[in-house]
């Protein structure tokens, strides 16, 4: 029986020199990895889901579940679509060095930020300012 070796993920922590290049890599595989599981669950969903299209009810209770079913499954694959952009979005900022950094102060997102949101283009105080100030105008 070969024996299995239990290699350690490597996880980035904050005693490692801000966006290293392990962060870097560590980054990039997890978003590379993100984006092929969106894409594979939505082509998938997109196979399982095709045959619906040929089946056409009389009865207007299943041609408004079908309707339903069929919006809803838009919205997701709408929402995944921009979730992959924002991953790409987020691969190129990796490669132009620009990843792990707030957009509107230029200061470090922090890795713990990172790690919960990999797409994360501002720092936690960017967002919860961005966020009162949406709230703010939507009140309004």
């Amino acid at each position: 029986m070969p024996k299995k070796t239990t290699k350690k993920r490597y996880v980035p922590n904050s005693k490692e020199k801000y966006m290293c290049a392990k962060h870097k890599k560590f980054f990039t595989e997890e978003l590379i990895r993100w984006k092929k599981d969106i894409v594979k669950s939505n082509n998938l969903g997109n196979i399982l889901n095709s045959s619906d299209d040929n089946v056409s009810s009389a009865d207007i209770v299943d041609q408004a579940s079908s309707y339903t079913d069929k919006s809803v499954e838009m919205k997701a694959l709408t929402r995944s679509r921009k979730l992959v952009e924002k991953i790409e979005s987020a691969l190129k900022r990796l490669k132009d060095g620009t990843y792990g950094y707030c957009e509107e102060t230029s200061e470090p997102i922090g890795l713990k930020r990172l790690m919960a949101r990999p797409i994360a283009t501002l720092s936690i105080e960017a967002q919860e300012r961005h966020e009162r100030d949406e709230k703010i105008f939507i009140d309004d």
